[in-house]
């Protein structure tokens, strides 16, 4: 019987703080009064427009970054792999993790011949050319619809030409700059 008695106390409870919000509610909006004036203190100048909203469009292909490639930033570029080092090793003879080691990865055969289980979506007779490579950094799922790369991609020019020139630097002999 006293399990019953306990239960109507936590419901009075409940109830009378229910009621004391709601009355406080209507005490303060009697006590206290908002003077909303006729005209703003302040105006703020919006132009007119025809209603239609402006969206700035997303790039349909990425910036090229060959010409920023012979002065991009190579330790920024190492700073960048942070983003990617969770999914690829970078040293000579690294282990592939859910992607593959991206040692000497500049023009290499974009299928590889590494052991590497690649997606079908990649074009296996193409290079990663430094094109290839910006174009792929830049959005993995358009250049390549259905690969199973998670990564959304970089949309910053400078961070992938910077991320490119180091990887052209993971290599015995660094792939030549292009013209």
């Amino acid at each position: 019987m006293s399990g019953s008695l306990e239960g109507n106390k936590i419901a009075a409870a409940v109830l009378v703080a229910g009621l004391v919000a709601m009355g406080s509610g209507f005490v303060s909006t009697a006590v206290v009064h908002t003077n909303v004036p006729e005209t703003p203190a302040f105006a703020v100048a919006i132009p007119e427009t025809d209603g239609t909203a402006v969206v700035e469009a997303a790039p349909a292909e990425a910036e090229p970054v060959v010409a920023l490639l012979a002065s991009a930033d190579v330790g920024s570029g190492q700073k960048v792999t942070r983003k990617c080092a969770a999914c690829h090793s970078f040293e000579e003879g690294g282990p592939n993790k859910v992607g593959p080691n991206l040692w000497n990865i500049v023009n290499a055969n974009i299928g590889g011949a590494d052991g590497f289980n690649y997606s079908g979506a990649l074009p296996g007779d193409q290079q990663w050319t430094y094109e290839n490579l910006n174009a792929f950094l830049w959005n993995p799922k358009q250049w390549a619809p259905g690969t199973s790369m998670g990564y959304a991609g970089l949309s910053k020019v400078g961070d992938r030409a910077d991320l490119i020139a180091y990887l052209r630097t993971l290599s015995g002999s660094p792939a030549p700059l292009p013209e």
